[in-house]
């Protein structure tokens, strides 16, 4: 089956755009601290310039986004991310003296961290500026250029930030690739020196495997299933009130999104009640609030209606927020409480990334350990729990890409510590200076002066300093 002409031009299009990157690299491989903050900069003013723009955009493509949502989860981030990493970036990038210990005395041993070349950065749609600008931010701050591939279900927002890139960076610095999976696919075989891919386990696992063929290192940012553990101690009306805000936000379609919720088992009907209240009391009792997003088109939205009939079909029992029938017409869809869950139902055996939400109970809180545990690794745990020794007992017994104790998905805006999965739910990290750690090579420098100490241990072996090293060293 031969490829359209058109695509064709798009696929060299793609290695061209590299090409071109890897030379300008080549000939300014280390972009001093200055012009590196004057790009972040510059990349801010064109933030805030361009913001109106973005949340406009992102309404259209989602036909209901709030402006807060794209204010608060998209482009406040990237602004904040921004001046925390002008801040620090001089202290990080200065080379880290080690000790070279006796052995390799008299010497110096330094590690310096110098910018791999061009990051690949693909990026999903629920959130496209801040998984784009974000992971740009840090590729920039450690002297890279980049590639960006945009989702091609934001087609208005990719239209703004491409416009809006454009005004601070040539291509050959940062550049904007849009396209189906065809495109997608190319993009994750080129040979980058490093690529950080946001999306589906799914997909990450193909992404992964085409990286592979070009020894590229990659960061995955999955998802999973994120659960959240109501302890037995934790007022329901309070854990709700921590947790709804990481559930409703663009309308729960967030990689560390809840994605179920674990309850005492003689406190459910109190949870869907005081979710209920909390929900109304946020969005209100009718449809079509314009404080709450869509679903981002037709094909998520079937996918989630879809896995709710089959979880109605095999038993469970489903309760909406807001206490009204869904209107399958329309793209919004609102919190739907799930109880009577079995792991036969796909809402139990998949990441959800949207706004249905199981509840199992429990008698036990080991009961959760256990089912957490035999299952892949989530990228968040929420605990819910004012007791130390709970909230110690579950972070030990339990592994997650990260976690909130009384709160949920605020972690993610932690500029100072990383992100990050393990698993089913990714690897690697970015955030903070461990993204800066990530887009760079930590690449170590002895150096020795005049007096040349190495060649004591040369041969002919078997001397009085080479027996007096090896009495010293093997003990």
């Amino acid at each position: 089956m031969s490829i359209p002409a058109e695509i064709n031009t798009e696929l060299k299009s793609l290695s061209a755009t590299l090409l071109k990157q890897k030379n300008a690299y080549n000939n300014a491989p280390y972009p001093s601290t200055k012009e590196r903050v004057t790009q972040l900069l510059a990349l801010k003013d064109a933030l805030l310039s361009y913001k109106d723009d973005l949340v406009n955009a992102l309404n259209q493509d989602y036909g209901q986004r709030p402006k807060q949502d794209t204010l608060i989860a998209d482009i406040m981030p990237c602004v904040i991310n921004i001046n925390y990493t002008v801040k620090r970036l001089s202290k990080w990038m200065k080379p880290q003296r080690r000790s070279a210990g006796l052995l390799l005395s008299p010497a110096k041993v330094e590690v310096h961290f110098q910018p791999l070349g061009v990051i690949g950065i693909m990026v999903p749609w629920n959130f496209p500026v801040m998984l784009s600008i974000g992971p740009l931010i840090t590729a920039l701050a450690a002297g890279n250029r980049a590639m960006i591939k945009l989702s091609e279900f934001t087609p208005c927002t990719n239209k703004v930030i491409k416009k809006m890139l454009s005004t601070i960076f040539s291509e050959d610095t940062v550049a904007c690739i849009e396209g189906e999976a065809n495109i997608a696919a190319e993009f994750s075989s080129l040979s980058f020196e490093h690529l950080i891919f946001t999306g589906s386990t799914t997909v990450g696992r193909h992404v992964m495997r085409a990286a592979a063929d070009n020894l590229t290192p990659v960061t995955l940012e999955l998802g999973g299933k994120s659960p959240v553990i109501i302890a037995p101690d934790m007022p329901i009306d309070t854990a709700v009130e921590r947790l709804i805000f990481g559930k409703c936000l663009n309308a729960g379609q967030i990689c560390v999104a809840p994605d179920y919720i674990f309850c005492p088992k003689d406190k459910v009907k109190d949870f869907i009640n005081a979710y209920q209240r909390k929900f109304q009391k946020m969005y209100g009792k009718s449809n079509g609030c314009n404080d709450y997003a869509n679903v981002i088109n037709s094909t998520q939205h079937s996918r989630l209606l879809n896995w709710l009939d089959d979880a109605i079909n095999k038993g469970a029992q489903v309760t909406s927020a807001n206490g009204q029938e869904i209107v399958r017409s329309s793209r919004e869809l609102v919190t739907q409480l799930v109880t009577e869950t079995t792991d036969d139902m796909l809402i139990m055996q998949q990441e959800i990334f949207g706004p249905i939400l199981p509840i199992i109970s429990y008698e036990d809180i080991s009961e959760t350990i256990e089912y957490i545990n035999q299952r892949p690794r989530p990228l968040a745990l929420y605990i819910m729990s004012f007791d130390e020794n709970t909230q110690q007992h579950l972070l030990k017994q339990t592994h997650s890409g990260g976690v909130c104790i009384n709160e949920t998905i605020f972690h993610v805006a932690a500029d100072d510590a990383p992100f990050g999965g393990i698993g089913d739910s990714g690897m690697g990290q970015y955030h903070g200076k461990e993204g800066f750690l990530t887009f760079s090579k930590a690449k170590t420098v002895l150096s020795r002066g005049k007096l040349n100490v190495g060649k004591l241990i040369h041969p002919p072996y078997g001397g009085i300093i080479e027996k007096l090293m090896l009495k010293l060293f093997l003990r």
